[in-house]
């Protein structure tokens, strides 16, 4: 079921946190690995031996700041050269948190471009070849904030928000691409919640600092409010259901938003 031999996967921002994981759990799947982020030679070459050695029948960085347009071409140029996404991971974001009438323009403008205006062009640049393959898979790495708000979040939450409806809209016009035998093209978005995870160490630092700085309370405090499971998740957990849905039995699940949030958006 979740043999990927022969199929090529970008995953986009994978040198570390969620993104490596699905790197990871792809390339324990026979994935040939596109890695993507922001890293140094010596952490490029740990995470593409780290991918190697997991099963990744080879494993390359593919460099592009996705906060344009052009840079972006240009690396999926390059993934298109390298053979062409398969399965695409748009999981790269980035995080601001100040009231609407505190947060910077340029803050704005570079959440909804990385979290939202990459995902566009890479599936628009990647999509086709699926279709003309009959197998493709989109994961899109969105958040609860893609189907709930909080405060202080405003660009964040209407990038995600924006990713869940770009994902629909993608997942019903490719719907009907290939065939069952071969996988179909499929679209779907992962919503975690709390995960453990760089991205959330700021909110963490402040909730300890108002414990007395300890970390442990902190954490408890924060997922009190919003998540009735009271646990984090791993960064593996959200890898296991990003390769469920690049397996060929998935073929029927798209244009879907699967919360990993201990109860959050159930409430």
């Amino acid at each position: 079921m979740s043999d990927l031999s022969g199929k090529t996967a970008l995953v986009t921002g994978s040198v570390q946190g969620i993104g490596l994981s699905i790197a990871e759990a792809l390339a324990g799947a026979g994935a040939r690995i596109a890695v993507h982020g922001l890293a140094g030679d010596a952490q490029i070459h740990e995470v593409c031996t780290r991918l190697k050695d997991l099963g990744a029948p080879e494993a390359e960085f593919f460099d592009g700041d996705l906060r344009g347009a052009d840079q972006i071409d240009r690396m999926m140029d390059a993934v298109a050269a390298w053979g062409g996404a398969d399965i695409l991971v748009n999981n790269a974001g980035i995080q601001h948190t100040s009231p609407l009438k505190d947060m910077p323009r340029e803050k704005w403008d570079a959440i909804l471009a990385v979290n939202l205006s990459a995902a566009f062009h890479t599936m628009q640049a990647a999509m086709p070849v699926m279709a003309e393959r009959g197998y493709g898979r989109v994961v899109n790495i969105a958040s609860v904030h893609g189907l709930v708000a909080s405060k202080d979040k405003a660009p964040y939450v209407a990038a995600k928000h924006g990713l869940v409806g770009l994902s629909k809209v993608a997942a019903l016009e490719y719907a009907a691409s290939g065939d069952k035998a071969k996988g179909g093209v499929t679209v779907n978005c992962i919503c975690p919640g709390w995960t453990e995870t760089a991205i959330i160490e700021p909110q963490i630092r402040a909730r300890a600092a108002e414990h007395g700085g300890d970390r442990d309370a902190g954490i408890a405090d924060l997922l009190a409010e919003k998540q009735p499971s009271r646990r984090t998740s791993d960064p593996s957990e959200i890898g296991a259901l990003a390769l469920w849905l690049c397996s060929p039995v998935a073929h029927n699940i798209t244009g879907t938003s699967i919360p990993i949030d201990g109860g959050w958006t159930a409430q």
